[in-house]
């Protein structure tokens, strides 16, 4: 009997899916201040992203933000994992007994090293080293096999070998242990131990990151389509992962778990069925420590990442400076950047063009050919050029600089010094020392930049105080054809100047907005109104009731701030980008999949698409609380449509399938959630039928 091929999944609808951008904000700031990529600061938070402390990346159930011991065992295993890469297996021992003596007690792990070290020392190639690494087999490698694990001692005899041959002999029977990829190997599986030992998981964003780039990946290869984010994300996200930690030999005889759990890990982080069971006995059943060490596998290009987080972090505010296009990523221009919209194009050829983030298809575009308004700018930015106070409000990028200049041979002592929280501060002062310089020398060059940067920022903040004359009337000042080019924005600034005249009783001053501006404007665009009778629906309405008709500010600002920036020729961030695209794939993958995700709570994706913060603390749900009460849920299937991710679903004339019957099919078969429910389809939703069928 033959599976089901993959269906497609329904036409998405017409307007880009909503992305919060304050939260994506509060998981950057985590983020950068974790990996300690800002300078310390006396405030709490930049003025630039108000709504952070109400969209905060920590919950009760999800990880903490990051703390000093956190960040300094992230440095330690970066270290160890340098010095097995190297081959250096002495220093990487030296580091874990003075930091991490509990990871020596796994003797499986202990095995390990030490059989690394005793091929290392016979490659060195020296008598002293040939002495050493018999010394090695004598008092360290010999008894260690005896209790490792049942096959050590036979892996202890075969690695012998290496004594007799050649290590640039490829027929001989060690060349595996000869291998370099041996160093990477265990190299993955000490980082896979010490970070859930030590509890040192990396910040919500990189996990979340690896999360959505991974299933938009599996998105498009199931359904067929080209990525087109796939410059970035293959050289963000790479294909191998650090091998897993395997669970002690004591808790093999772990209680069964729930399979809804085993199913969830499995299809989540792309592990075969008993992969996940082994992710969660080491985990000792806790899910949500499985999922992160397991996503933690997943490897991440740190200096990628960095940049575009510094990209993001100068274009929101968040830090001081100005941005540069990141190499090798230049291609991906807004003339080329259908994001979303290429892959809805692909799929439904439906979609329209994505990239501009407002209600319509707005003239502007991404044309930034016309000189004229970026004299007016200048202007502007001239009149501001003293004015420093938003760049000393905002944090100083100070970058990673925590072990890139790391060699094997420092001394433990050093190692030390170097791991206390102390040392963030010291080395400081030094990278403010090598801003002064540089500062010096390119001062007058990015000067110019930095002042964009700041008529931008300030014209997005009084959007987000809801002072919309003040910004309509600073633009048309600044550049007279802006709004020509953006009629969509001109009417939401005054749709939001007239409800907050309304709410202050002022009639006659809003109705005089709404005949000079709304009305004009909604005459040449038709899809503007219905929403301009709601806002005049709001003259006889209770004024304490008006404002919550207004569009959502932080939305408009943001919409805003990448018009301006388009029209002085700053790109969106790729950042940006890469949220946007692989949020889309996400909904429509849970689509396929007809149930909500697990983990969206978990790694804050519900926070990502919910666009109205204040709503969503209302509306939150627990992280399982679909497709994780067993035989209670149920799906109900269809050929021709899906429900959206999260809601009911619609009981028309399909096959209801119980959630049991979709897990049974699913263990039994190892398919997909989407596979399962078509063959329950075909049958009934018969799972005993369905596993008879194949296997007939």
């Amino acid at each position: 009997m033959d599976l089901p091929t993959p269906s497609p999944s329904p036409s998405p609808s017409d307007s880009p899916p909503p992305v919060n951008w304050d939260s994506l904000d509060a998981l950057v700031l985590d983020f950068v201040r974790s990996d300690r990529l800002i300078a310390p600061s006396a405030s709490p938070s930049p003025p630039s992203s108000p709504s952070s402390s109400t969209t905060t990346a920590t919950s009760s159930s999800s990880p903490s933000t990051s703390t000093s011991s956190s960040y300094c065992s992230r440095i330690l295993i970066r270290r160890a994992r340098r010095a097995l890469e190297a081959g250096d297996v002495d220093a990487a021992l030296a580091l874990l007994r003075a930091h991490a003596p509990a990871a020596l007690l796994d003797h499986r792990l202990l095995f390990h090293l030490h059989k690394q070290r005793f091929v290392e020392l016979v490659r060195r190639g020296t008598e002293a080293d040939r002495e050493a690494a018999l010394d090695c087999l004598r008092t360290a490698l010999a008894p260690c096999a005896l209790d490792a694990y049942p096959e050590a001692y036979e892996e202890f005899k075969h690695i012998l070998l290496v004594l007799i041959y050649d290590k640039d002999d490829q027929s001989s029977p060690v060349t595996n242990e000869w291998s370099i990829k041996r160093r990477f190997e265990l190299a993955g599986l000490l980082s896979s131990i010490l970070r859930a030992q030590l509890q040192a998981y990396d910040p919500i964003l990189s996990m979340t990151l690896r999360y959505l780039i991974s299933i938009h990946k599996v998105f498009c290869s199931r359904q067929g389509i080209s990525s087109p984010i796939s410059d970035l994300t293959e050289r963000l996200l790479f294909e191998d992962r650090d091998l897993p930690a395997v669970p002690q030999e004591c808790s093999v005889e772990a209680p069964p778990f729930d399979e809804v759990d085993v199913q969830a890990l499995a299809h989540a982080v792309e592990l075969t069925r008993q992969g996940a069971v082994d992710s969660l006995k080491f985990a000792k059943g806790d899910l949500y420590q499985a999922f992160q060490n397991e996503l933690c596998r997943m490897k991440l290009d740190l200096s990628l990442l960095d940049k575009l987080v510094h990209e993001y972090c100068v274009y929101r505010g968040i830090v001081e400076g100005c941005s540069h296009a990141l190499p090798g990523t230049s291609d991906l221009k807004c003339s080329q950047n259908t994001d979303v919209s290429s892959i809805n194009k692909q799929r439904a050829n439906s979609e329209t063009h994505l990239e501009c983030e407002m209600a319509d298809n707005q003239d502007g575009g991404c044309s930034t050919s016309d000189i004229t308004y970026h004299d007016s700018w200048s202007k502007r930015i001239r009149k501001d050029r003293s004015s420093t106070l938003g760049q000393g409000r905002r944090k100083r990028w100070r970058g990673r600089s925590d072990d890139l200049n790391y060699a094997c041979e420092t001394p433990v002592d050093a190692d030390r010094e170097i791991l206390s929280p102390s040392f963030d501060m010291d080395e400081d002062v030094l990278i403010q020392k090598q801003d002064l310089v540089a500062d010096s020398v390119f001062s007058d060059t990015r000067d110019m930049q930095d002042q964009k940067y700041e008529v931008i920022l300030e014209m997005r903040d009084l959007t987000r105080k809801g002072m919309a004359s003040k910004v309509v009337d600073e633009i048309n000042d600044i550049d007279p054809g802006f709004f020509t080019q953006n009629p969509v924005l001109l009417f939401q600034l005054k749709q939001v100047e007239f409800l907050k005249l309304v709410a202050g009783g002022d009639h006659v001053a809003a109705l005089k907005v709404a005949s000079s501006y709304l009305g004009p404007i909604a005459a040449s665009n038709q899809a503007l109104l219905k929403p301009l009778k709601e806002t005049l629906v709001t003259l006889i309405q209770p004024s304490e009731n008006v404002l919550t008709k207004a569009v959502s500010l932080p939305v408009l600002a943001s919409s805003l701030q990448l018009a301006i920036s388009r029209r002085l020729g700053i790109e969106e961030p790729q950042l940006m980008k890469i949220i946007r695209t692989t949020l889309h794939t996400h909904t429509e993958w849970f689509k396929l999949q007809m149930c909500k995700d697990h983990f969206d709570h978990f790694l804050k994706i519900d926070s990502l698409k919910e666009i109205d913060p204040s709503v969503s603390h209302s509306m939150s749900k627990a992280p399982t609380d679909e497709c994780g009460n067993g035989s209670s849920q149920i799906t109900t299937c269809s050929s021709g449509k899906v429900p959206d991710e999260g809601s009911s679903p619609q009981v028309l004339s399909e096959v209801a399938c119980d959630e049991s019957a979709i897990i049974k099919v699913m263990e039994f078969l190892a398919l997909p959630r989407a596979d399962a429910i078509q063959l329950l389809m075909q049958y009934s939703g018969d799972a005993e039928t369905v596993i008879q069928q194949i296997f007939s």
